[in-house]
């Protein structure tokens, strides 16, 4: 147990590192994002490590492939995300004129909604205009970095610096984990090694599980969607993979956002069915195959807790928050499950 002057001293040593993450966060963003490719790919490099390959060739091949990954999905979705952004923007007064068409006698039959409380042609050119505006502060943004030689110079640096920090620190990986440990409290070191071993189980078969769960999910839906002939088959697909690191959250959105699509662009019953079925097989591959093979049962974080720690994780601290937060709830997951551990056996618990 902790007296009261090692409680106070972790209390200050966690107030300390809050604030410096606080006025760090511009800094940390591509160290943060370095150590979350290398604690990815750290175990692939120890199966090639096991295997004979010295640690330095392990990092190069695994690196490479990341990097390989990480460029080819660049090159094939954004090109893709921006054609069918274009054609929604051009193809969004047609669907605005179909929902007055459809929509507003609906309304007015099933609720009783007077049709000139829904001013469509103000709605369409609201759109039209937010629409160019988007258009316009991308252009702006652009015209800003080209113009301004320091943000330039930022991003040219950050875009270095990722990949020359993921090299280093999958090759020392381990040497820093057994520094780290070496520096423990011996009385202490078998507990905290026990809750980091606790922690990686969780936030490996999260971060790496999960990341393949929603990989697949977003491949399966817009494959499916493309198959049908739905034209926003990629946003929609990729919208709903992403998403579906909360149960049923991908699913729902998904499936709603590709019914309202079906019947905008086909008119037709008949498609709504297609795509039921294309979400129903994303389902099932989910829950038959992918999340028992790839997650496993391991992960114990709730989707709800998962929600509030990125949402708090961004409020408090932006974007590095954002990556921070995952890790931190596992963290904090595995202490509240020791905490309970102990209270069961304490003698205010069991004490008859």
């Amino acid at each position: 147990m902790l007296n009261d002057s090692q409680k106070w001293l972790l209390l200050a040593v966690m107030l300390t590192t809050g604030f410096l993450i606080y006025l760090l966060a511009p800094v940390l963003t591509p160290f943060l994002m370095a150590a979350l490719l290398a604690y990815l790919g750290d175990p692939l490099v120890d199966r090639m490590e096991a295997k004979g390959l010295p640690r330095t060739v392990a990092v190069v091949v695994i690196f490479v492939l990341l990097l390989s990954v990480l460029a080819g999905a660049m090159l094939l979705l954004i090109p893709a995300l921006q054609q069918q952004l274009a054609s929604l923007a051009k193809a969004l007064p047609t669907y605005i004129d179909w929902l007055q068409t459809h929509l507003t006698p609906w309304l007015k039959q099933t609720f009783g909604v007077d049709a000139a409380l829904l001013d469509w042609s103000m709605l369409k050119s609201a759109a039209q205009k937010n629409w160019l505006q988007v258009g316009g502060a991308a252009g702006g943004v652009m015209s800003w970095l080209s113009s301004s030689g320091m943000a330039m110079l930022a991003i040219l640096a950050n875009l270095v610096l990722i990949p020359v920090v993921t090299f280093y620190l999958l090759r020392d990986w381990d040497h820093l984990v057994t520094r780290v440990r070496e520096l423990l409290p011996r009385k202490w070191e078998g507990t905290v090694v026990q809750l980091a071993r606790d922690s990686d189980t969780v936030l490996g078969a999260f971060l790496r599980g999960q990341l393949l769960v929603m990989l697949a999910l977003g491949a399966v839906y817009s494959l499916g969607l493309w198959w049908i002939g739905l034209e926003l088959a990629l946003i929609i697909g990729v919208v709903a993979g992403i998403v579906s690191f909360v149960p049923y959250l991908g699913f729902i959105i998904g499936i709603l956002l590709a019914g309202i699509a079906a019947m905008m662009q086909f008119h037709e019953i008949y498609y709504l069915l297609l795509v039921a079925l294309v979400f129903g097989v994303g389902q099932a591959l989910e829950g038959m195959l992918l999340t028992p093979l790839l997650v496993g049962d391991k992960i114990g974080l709730h989707p709800v807790a998962v929600i509030f720690a990125v949402m708090a994780g961004g409020q408090l601290f932006g974007f590095v928050g954002v990556m921070l937060a995952l890790p931190a709830a596992a963290v904090i997951m595995v202490l509240l499950r020791y905490a309970h551990q102990q209270y069961q056996q304490s003698k205010l618990y069991a004490d008859p």
